[in-house]
């Protein structure tokens, strides 16, 4: 009874708010507009590529290969990264993860992180819980720096503040920074920028995450257009990173075609400003760089997509964000009303296996099935065959309610027997749509209305 209390709390409230959403007008033009300019740019992005088809189908192989050998290739980096000095550990869960970060922070006697962008850093809350373990935590992403300013989680998985005008962001800056109102966007970068640059100074910790895992070399590679995960690795003494396990990639010899697609599939350049790899703290000679560098690979439900023979094809993802310029349901609701990390169609198919299908099934069923995410995804995940795979594993693990499961089975028989539908004339049928789908359907849709008599009755009728 728990169970389904909490998950139709989080479905109702995840309902009410895309009806919200979808209906703020000023919204759908701002997210129009940026996704639109996006759509621009990644048709450019895609002429670098003489064979894309191809690309994308060798990315997808490569992924398949490192997932399938997982365990070999996450052994193959700790070895190569700790005989660099670099120090590995191991986190079961987001607790675990936290954990580790404090007992590094307090160990050097730190007060303030600046931290990259990362997204498996808010997956555990870790600003939040440094907080309130007095570790000031810094982001230095402009767009993540935005919505820490805002009190916000990040809206989209590689564009932050997305949903923001650029009125809105010198209001904002206006109200915390004390800038001028009228501020242009170039403005409001540099006065993000001249208050973080004290920050990379005093910072005892630099925390960023990974894009890639690199098995051979023991290093991690990291991707991004304003330098300041380079800063957040260079200034601070100690180095963590945070990384989910599925990151991995074999060989170095990979990046040559994954750095390319997430380039042009995350933001349309035909390759990202900055792209560093690091393979441990400071050697003797080298006159910069951390002088600790810790690795913290994360599971936190990994191994239960990894365990999951069909879903497991979804840690192919690289974290590029093109499944959700294209979702026709994230264009419209946004990405807070999911309520979760990861959202749009990579989110829902995801999320209820790493934080329970119980509670978030309902993301599964949040979408159009048009296939527009599995159409785009560079590495070709079939995002929506897995959309089909979560409900059905919902149904099949009674994650669905009783009556639920009455009225699609009743609707089933209705529909498969001719003479029950011929039974109950359209006036009827009219009635029983209008109360199953009015509430959900009526005020944004127009209801199908039935004819008087089916098809199959007039022409038994015309040719007696």
């Amino acid at each position: 009874m728990t169970i389904f209390t909490d998950m139709n709390k989080t479905a109702s409230t995840f309902l009410s708010e895309s009806e919200i959403k979808a209906a703020d007008l000023g919204h759908r033009n701002t997210i129009n507009f940026n996704i639109g300019k996006y759509n621009a740019a990644v048709k450019n992005g895609k002429l670098q590529f003489a064979e894309l088809p191809t690309a994308r189908e060798r990315a997808k192989n490569v992924k398949w290969k490192a997932i399938e050998n997982l365990d070999k290739h996450l052994e193959d980096f700790e070895m190569n990264f700790m005989k660099r000095g670099g120090k590995v550990i191991w986190a079961e869960n987001a607790e675990q993860a936290r954990e580790e970060i404090l007992a590094i922070c307090k160990a050097k006697n730190c007060k303030t992180v600046v931290k990259s962008k990362s997204m498996a850093t808010e997956e555990i809350h870790l600003n939040d819980f440094l907080q309130k373990n007095n570790i000031e935590s810094v982001e230095t992403d402009l767009g993540e720096y935005i919505q820490q300013l805002d009190d916000e989680p990040p809206y989209h998985i590689v564009t932050p503040a997305m949903h923001k005008s650029k009125e809105q962001i010198a209001q904002l800056f206006h109200e915390k920074l004390g800038s001028d109102p009228s501020f242009n966007p170039e403005q409001l970068t540099l006065v993000a920028r001249d208050k973080l640059r004290q920050k990379y100074l005093d910072a005892e910790v630099g925390i960023t995450g990974a894009n890639f895992i690199i098995a051979d070399i023991g290093g991690i590679a990291v991707t991004e257009n304003e330098g300041n995960a380079r800063l957040s690795t260079s200034f601070p003494k100690t180095h963590i990173v945070l990384v989910g396990i599925e990151k991995v990639l074999p060989s170095i010899n990979d990046l040559a075609l994954f750095w390319p697609l997430l380039a042009t599939y995350g933001t349309g350049q035909q390759i990202t400003s900055y792209n560093t790899i690091l393979s441990g703290p400071r050697q003797e000679g080298e006159i910069d760089g951390p002088e600790e560098m810790y690795v913290i690979f994360m599971d936190n439900g990994r191994t239960n997509i990894l365990k999951d023979e069909v879903a497991r094809e979804s840690l192919y993802c690289i974290r590029c964000g093109s499944c959700l310029n294209a979702c026709p349901v994230y264009k419209n609701i946004g990405g807070h009303t999911y309520k979760t990390t990861y959202s749009g169609p990579i989110g829902a198919v995801i999320t209820p296996h790493l934080q329970g299908i119980e509670k978030y099934m309902h993301l599964s069923f949040a979408s159009s099935l048009c296939g527009n995410c599995t159409e785009v995804c560079p590495v070709r995940i079939n995002l929506h065959e897995l959309l089909l795979h979560n409900r059905h594993k919902a149904v099949e693990e009674h994650h669905t309610s009783g009556g639920e499961k009455i009225g699609w089975y009743g609707w089933k028989q209705a529909c498969l027997s001719r003479r029950m539908m011929n039974l109950v004339g359209g006036k009827t049928k009219n009635l029983v749509i209008g109360k199953l789908f009015g509430r959900a359907w009526g005020d944004d849709r127009a209801l199908p209305v039935f004819a008087p008599k089916s098809f199959n009755q007039l022409w038994k009728e015309r040719n007696k």
